[in-house]
């Protein structure tokens, strides 16, 4: 499906919908509630990802289930806001990415089934038990945001010799990102790269902390988040100002001028989220569902960001990666 018409099909849907999951009767189709971290246009790949395989699992918009779309637009005060709302709709599942969403889920309901397509360390943010055996009412997919860390630098240390200096941007009010801080530290440390922690908590903090390492870093790694993925034109337009080559951990990132991406296949951990609303609703309970990893990773470089920069990305970084723009 074109994202346009993705975008389009959204649109007639939140007008249908919401009316509805209000005058839900005995017997109408189980309805899912999808809180997407930014926009319909941001996340529109990930939300038809899914859909799409609701449907091959024999769910079919408007007939044997409903969707309830509901966007936080960047905005960490609107996810309980809009999980709120998916309880008072009577939702009977609810699906998102993040742990700040997922947590603002949790508060709001210990009731309806939660599933997770990316969090970065749900046992590590206390989301749930042990991914073998989450227990609670949630489930999902791990990023390995915490373990990929050293794999994201090692990267960047490939594509720049001459890095010496790493600066470091996060959203420290995100507790995934508190531990992907330390363990970029550390990796940081065993390379022998001196590193600079840009600790961000608001849109009007990015602008600062980039200046604050501007002639000083010699690239940037950005942690990845509500935060981060909803200013990500903004962080590279001002990184590409600075000079900075930029690390990210999705494609999404990379499209809005990054250097190069690393990290799971977002559009698959998406689409196997249906999986999990499809066993929900025939019965399975979260508790019971091990939380799953990522199957697919994808390593995309962007040559024309490269190229603005005036750096040579070696040729052998360029032969294994998955993607390069050009």
């Amino acid at each position: 499906m074109r994202r346009r018409e993705f975008i389009t099909l959204l649109g007639g849907a939140a007008a249908a919908w919401p009316l509805a999951a209000r005058a839900q009767q005995p017997g109408k189709p189980p309805t899912v509630g999808f809180l997407g971290q930014s926009t319909p246009l941001g996340e529109s790949e990930r939300a038809a990802a899914f859909a799409q395989r609701l449907r091959e699992l024999g769910w079919v918009e408007g007939r044997t289930i409903a969707i309830e779309y509901r966007w936080a637009e960047g905005r960490n005060d609107s996810l309980a806001e809009i999980a709120a709302e998916f309880v008072r709709l009577k939702v009977n599942i609810i699906v998102t990415g993040g742990a700040p969403a997922v947590i603002a889920a949790k508060q709001v309901t210990p009731v309806v089934p939660i599933v997770f397509a990316t969090v970065g360390d749900p046992v590590g943010v206390g989301l749930v038990t042990s991914l073998a055996r989450p227990g609670g009412n949630i489930t999902g997919l791990s990023t390995l945001t915490v373990d990929l860390a050293g794999k994201r630098i090692d990267l960047l240390r490939e594509a720049i010799s001459s890095l010496g200096r790493l600066a470091i941007m996060g959203n420290v009010g995100n507790p995934t990102i508190a531990l992907e801080f330390g363990e970029l530290q550390a990796a940081a440390r065993t390379l022998g790269l001196q590193v600079d922690t840009l600790e961000i908590r608001r849109p009007q903090d990015i602008a600062s902390a980039l200046e604050a390492v501007k002639g000083r870093a010699d690239a940037l790694y950005v942690c990845q988040d509500l935060l981060t993925l909803g200013n990500r034109q903004r962080i590279n337009t001002l990184a590409l100002g600075a000079r900075l080559p930029v690390m990210h951990a999705s494609r999404e990132q990379i499209e809005a001028a990054g250097l190069m991406s690393y990290g799971p296949n977002f559009m698959d951990m998406y689409r196997r989220a249906g999986d999990y609303v499809d066993k929900i609703l025939r019965g399975a309970k979260p508790a019971d569902l091990p939380v799953e990893q990522p199957t697919k990773f994808d390593l995309v470089i962007n040559l024309i960001t490269a190229r603005a920069l005036g750096l040579t990305i070696p040729p052998t970084l360029l032969a294994r990666a998955d993607e390069v723009i050009e």
